[in-house]
């Protein structure tokens, strides 16, 4: 059981394109959002804008933000989450979509379990499920990489590793990469993936310029398509 004294940490989902708050956050967010008054955040300049998108009733300066990224390590989690400990109902959000799949927040979802806190996750965009639903691609058996290897050898060769997992095991793959990186990244997996392969590539899901196409890698050499600087999830698979 819960102790009842602590209090509960709460995983808040953010957009994934700008100004889309009124159509893919749910309403339980700006309701939960609204009671809170302390929130981890990967950026507090994103943070702020969004809990002002939502329209939570109340002043953002009477709010408390601190940072929790990738550079947070555990000692510092530990004093973070203490309020939670204390009895204080926190929030987390991440840069972008939901907090702790591929994101810093799953730090202080960790500390909670290890301290016997309850942790409540609340519905919101996701650019990984998402662009898995719309690929038309194996959705009983995927893996999500995040980035691969910027240096070009290693990059080849987690190319070659994903195809042989999509190959051999009927397994979807799924990554992503810096968006200034994309269109070398795209051009990479044209060279070194087999043309029968398909790939689907979803393209700043959520925004009114989302695009995404399945095509497999020998039609995509004949296709052009531009990635740079936007959100881009990549999927590998076969029909």
């Amino acid at each position: 059981m819960f102790e009842t004294e602590k209090g509960t940490l709460y995983l808040i989902p953010t957009v994934i394109a700008p100004q889309t708050s009124s159509s893919v956050i749910p309403a339980q967010v700006r309701e939960i959002a609204s009671i809170l008054d302390y929130f981890l955040v990967e950026n507090v300049r994103t943070a702020r804008r969004y809990l002002s998108s939502l329209k939570i009733g109340r002043p953002i300066e009477e709010l408390q933000f601190e940072v929790l990224d990738k550079k947070t390590n555990d000692q510092e989690v530990s004093r973070l989450m203490q309020a939670v400990v204390e009895g204080r109902n926190v929030g987390i959000i991440s840069e972008a979509g939901c907090p702790g799949v591929a994101d810093p927040g799953a730090l202080a979802v960790k500390f909670a379990h290890q301290n016997n806190i309850r942790v409540v996750p609340l519905t919101g965009p996701s650019s990984i499920l998402m662009a898995l639903m719309a690929s038309g691609f194996n959705g009983q058996s995927f893996a999500f990489h995040g980035y691969l290897p910027i240096e070009k050898k290693a990059r080849a060769q987690a190319i070659k590793n994903l195809e042989r997992q999509v190959k051999s095991q009927q397994q979807t793959q799924l990554f992503m990469d810096t968006p200034y990186r994309n269109n070398a990244l795209f051009k990479d997996l044209l060279t070194y993936c087999s043309s029968s392969l398909k790939l689907c590539v979803a393209k700043n899901i959520t925004g009114s310029d989302e695009e995404i196409k399945t095509f497999s890698i020998g039609q995509w050499k004949k296709n052009k398509i531009d990635l740079h600087k936007v959100p881009v999830i990549f999927v590998l698979g076969n029909d």
